[in-house]
């Protein structure tokens, strides 16, 4: 099944979750986003679908994707998750994930523009799978993980890596208002296979292409580790790392960093989970 949260260009400023079938939209009765429908129980769940699907919708190309999850009480991210990247940046491969956050303001939709800041010129782009949580749980095994997890989604970490390097500390160059896409859909885990293929584009060009194979800790393994902290909740988010060919560790011809810039599109695909694209503005 794959659901989304969208605009609804009729009443500007509200949303509503929707599920997708066979490239249309219908909406979800009463539920506002997809965190709402994922504390339904599942019985309720299926009642609330099989309602909509007999009821009008729109079809996808005509859809304004809102940030699929708009206010998660946890958005955790890993960094230093594939391999390559750990290789790409002259890093150790960790004992633990290495673990930062992000806040619910940083969230954006799918194909929104985003600012790029007078403040920091050296923008970045980071492709990521996205695990969202389906139901609650503390000090999860990895055995039980999966039973956790409502599906996975598309998600990039757009990064200011100027503010980022100020310190050891990466929080401040994560975690900036409407820069981090998620969506646009939340494909729900029995449709979904691990080993996709994850490719980001900048201006057409693939900058990163890998498989989710190449994660150092899986999906199972953070939703266990993270859920000792603190106990997951239906909506809460976790972004589990980049492959190689950040900006930040390729030059051009002439030593340049290829940070991202006004006018640039960038496109991040998950096989299986549809693609993001991003338009950057000096706005």
């Amino acid at each position: 099944m794959k659901l989304a949260t969208v605009r609804l260009t009729t009443e500007p400023g509200l949303t509503t979750a929707a599920v997708i079938e066979d490239g249309r939209l219908y909406y979800l009765e009463n539920l506002s986003n997809i965190q709402k429908f994922l504390r339904l129980d599942d019985p309720t769940q299926q009642e609330v679908v099989a309602r909509a699907l007999v009821g009008d919708s729109i079809a996808e190309a005509e859809a304004d994707y809102a940030p699929l999850i708009p206010n998660p009480a946890k958005v955790y991210c890993i960094g230093l998750n594939y391999r390559n990247h750990i290789a790409e940046v002259g890093a150790e491969e960790p004992e633990f994930p290495t673990v930062f956050a992000k806040f619910a303001s940083t969230l954006c939709g799918a194909n929104d523009t985003v600012e790029i800041p007078a403040e920091d010129h050296r923008m970045d782009y980071e492709g990521e799978l996205a695990i969202v949580i389906g139901t609650a749980g503390r000090r999860i095994s990895v055995e039980d993980a999966a039973a956790h997890i409502a599906g996975y989604a598309v998600s990039n970490d757009v990064s200011m890596r100027g503010f980022q390097g100020r310190t050891t500390e990466w929080l401040q160059g994560k975690a900036w208002d409407k820069s981090t896409p998620v969506g646009p859909w939340l494909v729900t885990s029995d449709e979904f296979s691990a080993g996709a293929k994850i490719t980001t584009k900048v201006n057409g060009e693939v900058v990163q292409e890998d498989s989710t194979d190449d994660l150092v800790f899986s999906a199972a393994e953070l939703v266990s580790y993270l859920s000792v902290i603190n106990e997951l909740q239906p909506g809460d988010l976790i972004l589990t790392g980049t492959p190689a060919g950040v900006a930040l560790g390729r030059r051009d011809e002439h030593g340049r960093r290829p940070w991202l810039k006004a006018g640039d599109l960038l496109e991040t695909s998950i096989d299986g989970l549809g693609t993001s694209t991003i338009k950057f503005a000096s706005l």
